[in-house]
């Protein structure tokens, strides 16, 4: 009977990366692991003759990662939070293979897939745990809506530009109007907070980040805030806003709504394989010049 068993998350969008994932399916299933894939994607795996890559088909809900060891994602970072969904409730850590763009939530590259598939069943890999959001959007009647996000939370607006209060902690701290507000954790910080000017925040830093977006204000810098603490954003009464988690769920906000952000109870997990400082990181998703002017000139 087997007893190991992972959740294949891919972008079916692709072709290369459905081949790509019928070979990982392949491996892990020599190794002795049930292959899971979400229901909608299982069709992708029923061609291909890959010895070994037979899948099961789960539903693409809390339970689709229960008791497996890993999720497995291949695709950029908008498959890898699409994974997330999957994996948070189980709390199962998630390793991405980058096949994206930029890729921060990705571990490895597509050219070492072979050897990531390996170490995934030889458990050789080490596990970050990474603050969460929880949301709470209060609503003039009916019972409050509740959310979280790995990356960040968004208060937008609906049509026209918004007004909202700011509080920290139960305290006015000040109001402008705003095409919206990003609260975001310091994984989310080279994500959308970041295209909204943003500090970039090493992910071990535990701390919530707030970042107004095209504000008309003086005073409506980002803030870096404790991770204790309550932020919340209250939309002004002649307004109304959508909120959004990771950019992947969204609520109306009516006016005079109330969203409050503040740590989440739960982390995301994510797999390394390559534990290494977090500049390097930067550098190499962000292609940053490492080399000073100083030695360009000598």
């Amino acid at each position: 009977m087997t007893s190991r068993a992972a959740l294949l998350v891919t972008h079916t969008g692709r072709p290369d990366v459905v081949e790509m994932a019928r070979e990982v399916a392949a491996q892990l299933g020599r190794a002795g692991f049930e292959v899971r894939v979400p229901a909608p994607e299982a069709k992708e795996f029923e061609v291909g003759g890959h010895a070994g890559a037979t899948v099961r088909g789960v539903e693409p809900d809390d339970d689709a990662a229960a008791g497996a060891e890993t999720v497995i994602v291949l695709g950029g970072d908008g498959t890898f939070l699409r994974a997330v969904e999957l994996a948070y409730p189980a709390g199962v850590p998630l390793l991405g293979v980058n096949l994206g763009h930029v890729g921060f939530l990705a571990e490895t590259e597509p050219d070492a897939l072979a050897d990531t598939v390996r170490s995934v069943v030889a458990r050789e890999y080490a596990v970050e745990e990474r603050l969460t959001l929880d949301i709470t959007v209060s609503l003039d009647r009916g019972p409050p809506v509740h959310g979280w996000a790995l990356n960040e939370t968004s208060v937008e607006k609906s049509e026209r530009m918004l007004q909202v209060e700011l509080e920290v902690d139960g305290r006015p701290l000040t109001s402008f109007g705003c095409d919206g507000v990003v609260c975001a954790t310091p994984t989310g910080s080279t994500a959308y907070a970041f295209s909204c000017g943003g500090p970039v925040v090493w992910p071990e830093v535990e701390a919530l980040l707030v970042v107004p977006n095209a504000a008309h204000a003086l005073f409506a810098r980002p803030l870096v805030i404790g991770p204790a603490s309550t932020v919340a954003v209250v939309v002004d009464r002649g307004h109304a806003a959508v909120v959004s988690c990771d950019g992947r769920r969204s609520t109306r906000v009516p006016a005079g709504g109330r969203v409050e952000v503040r740590r989440g109870t739960r982390p995301v997990r994510i797999a390394r394989l390559h534990p290494g400082p977090f500049s390097d990181r930067l550098v190499a998703r962000f292609h940053l010049p490492v080399q000073g002017f100083r030695k360009r000139h000598h």
